[in-house]
């Protein structure tokens, strides 16, 4: 009962500081300056969190919700992820005339030889219904006087927790562009002193690529593998817009013969 009585008391001072805004709001054209100045400090009051109020909210509501970790991943895998930065809001959400070796969040990182940066990087909102991710990136890159561009994913440590020869790791994404470009893939496994590297082009002849990596084919130690980190390089980027909605990636055991 007592909780029915605060709603009414809430809804109705709202109404009355809605009436009496709206008020003010026909009256500001015809009110007298120091009036109006005290008004104009008031109403700044009230924006600064209003606005707040909304961002969170449009945000938090928003479908893919914030922190989904939907995954379409294959069958018999053991293991998936979708990185911090299509996953939850980061800091800082964007960055211009970007800097080599810039950090996004705390798992990306961005590397370029560019003598003076024309790259702009920002996260953004995913709201198409197809969405999984609730997060996208979103890369605008203008005069690239640089012979190299990439973005760094680290992953974390349960990606070489039981991580065999046998396995096969996927990488899924969502990519948009104004004009085709050529994007690779390079897996980096480091166990102990040494490094093994894996190249796979992204075939961008559609939206959602998929690209596998098979560890079979490398001199994996088992017993020392350290940690996993997948580097993205994009050639000939100039004067293109690059938005990956969604990256992800999986691991499954590949199938006996």
């Amino acid at each position: 009962m007592a909780n029915r009585f605060n709603i009414l008391i809430h809804k109705l001072a709202q109404r009355r500081a809605l009436r009496r805004w709206t008020d003010l709001a026909k009256a500001a054209r015809n009110m007298d300056l120091a009036d109006l100045r005290a008004i104009r400090v008031d109403a700044r009051a009230l924006n600064r969190p209003l606005r707040e109020v909304i961002h969170v909210a449009d945000s938090r509501l928003m479908l893919p919700l914030i922190g989904s970790n939907a995954i379409q991943s294959p069958a018999n895998s053991d293991w998936s992820y979708r990185p911090e930065l299509w996953r939850g809001p980061i800091e800082p959400r964007g960055i211009a005339a970007v800097r080599t070796k810039a950090k996004l969040g705390t798992e990306a990182m961005v590397f370029h030889d560019c003598k003076i940066s024309e790259l702009t990087l920002r996260q953004i909102r995913n709201t198409h219904e197809h969405d999984l991710a609730p997060f996208g990136l979103t890369m605008d890159v203008f005069k690239f006087d640089g012979t190299y561009l990439s973005l760094v994913l680290n992953l974390p440590e349960t990606a070489v927790q039981g991580l065999k020869k046998k396995h096969l790791l996927r990488m899924d994404a969502v990519v948009e562009m104004e004009k085709p470009l050529e994007i690779f893939a390079r897996l980096n496994i480091k166990h102990g002193p040494n490094t093994e590297q894996i190249v796979r082009e992204l075939p961008l002849n559609q939206d959602e690529v998929m690209v596998e990596f098979d560890l079979a084919y490398t001199r994996l130690n088992e017993k020392r593998a350290e940690r996993i980190w997948v580097e993205l390089i994009f050639g000939g980027p100039q004067m293109n817009q690059i938005i990956l909605r969604d990256i992800t990636f999986s691991r499954r055991p590949r199938a006996e013969l």
